[in-house]
């Protein structure tokens, strides 16, 4: 099956102008809260209209603003999973359930897939976090759909109860089989449950690539951003073609034609200690602050030859530990970015 979305949709000051393709895979939607990740999921679902383009399943036209298409709810069958689950709350376990079923006995079979067996005549206020999302997991599946939509599905959950249900919620997209929009704001998560990433800010799709890609190569600042990635400094090109990393005040080995590439970005876990300064990619640094997190420590710190009065001057190095015990204690630390770890960026 696959999916063509190009729509347009004003809402007050706010933009939304998406256009992007999926197939028989699980494709997330990464962005901040406010991108409009979960509108563009409502357009497809025909909860919400948009002002003009296309949606398209396969051969099957959700909406069509040239032609005034515009397929009600019930005839898309969308499986939706929103981010509070929105079950009926004056209906049971296995009345909810049958809102999607053609009959009881198809709903009391996805009661006994999802482990609710004995709740059927619950309530929703009666259930827990994790009995509320196999409840709606069951409700979503029931209808037959042709797409899956899941919005945020962790987003209410403990750490533990979250890991779980992911575990499960993996088993039931793998069994699916078909298209599927998995939209977050956690990058972890995304890069756990998806295969392909849109990275979306302010109304629009940025770059769409496979997550191993995503996460390797960022096409734009935004997208680097949101993928983690704490260390970002404006390039400068010299007289001879070498890069400088304004913020951090040091030269890259890199070369590049003068104005070609705006920024350079490094990940916090990449750097290498070295025992002295080198002509490129090696920073002296002026330690600002040591965090102790459960099981790493996190430095900040900027080059010497700056103040770190700047927000990008100030460095983030993640490490485990028995490392930074070994190395705390150094007169001077000098920690190089190796080259092939550094990502250049043209927008």
């Amino acid at each position: 099956m696959a999916l063509y979305v190009d729509i347009e949709k004003k809402c007050g000051d706010f933009l939304l102008k998406v256009k992007f393709t999926a197939e028989k895979e699980v494709l997330g939607l990464l962005g901040a809260s406010g991108c409009g990740k979960s509108m563009t999921l409502k357009c497809i679902a025909g909860i919400e209209k948009p002002d003009k383009g296309v949606i398209r399943l396969d051969d099957k036209v959700f909406f069509d603003s040239e032609h005034r298409i515009n397929l009600p709810v019930q005839k898309r069958k969308v499986g939706y999973l929103f981010q509070d689950y929105a079950l009926f709350p004056n209906m049971t376990v296995l009345q909810n359930i049958m809102c999607g079923a053609k009959d009881r006995k198809k709903a009391e079979e996805y009661t006994i897939r999802f482990l609710l067996e004995g709740k059927e005549n619950l309530y929703p206020s009666q259930l827990s976090g994790g009995q509320k999302q196999r409840a709606a997991m069951a409700r979503m599946l029931s209808v037959e759909p042709k797409i899956l939509m899941l919005d945020e599905p962790f987003s209410a959950l403990d750490n533990y109860l979250k890991m779980q249900l992911e575990r499960e919620l993996m088993k039931v997209m793998e069994e699916y089989g078909g298209t599927v929009l998995f939209v977050s704001h956690d990058r972890n998560e995304a890069y756990r449950m998806t295969e392909r990433i849109a990275v979306m800010e302010d109304g629009q799709i940025l770059d769409v690539q496979p997550k191993e890609e995503l996460f390797k190569s960022p096409a734009s600042l935004a997208a680097t951003l949101l993928t983690g990635c704490k260390n970002v400094s404006e390039l400068e090109t010299a007289s001879d073609g070498g890069l400088v990393a304004k913020d951090w005040g040091i030269r890259l080995s890199a070369k590049a034609e003068p104005g070609k590439y705006k920024y350079a970005a490094f990940r916090a876990h990449y750097f290498q200690v070295v025992p002295e300064m080198e002509e490129t990619n090696v920073l002296e640094c002026r330690i600002l602050r040591v965090i102790e997190d459960t099981f790493s420590t996190v430095i900040l710190f900027c080059s010497r030859n700056r103040t770190g009065e700047s927000p990008r001057e100030v460095l983030t190095y993640e490490l485990p530990k028995e490392k930074w015990q070994e190395w705390k204690n150094r007169e001077k630390l000098y920690l190089k970015m190796p080259a092939e770890q550094i990502i250049l960026l043209e927008k």
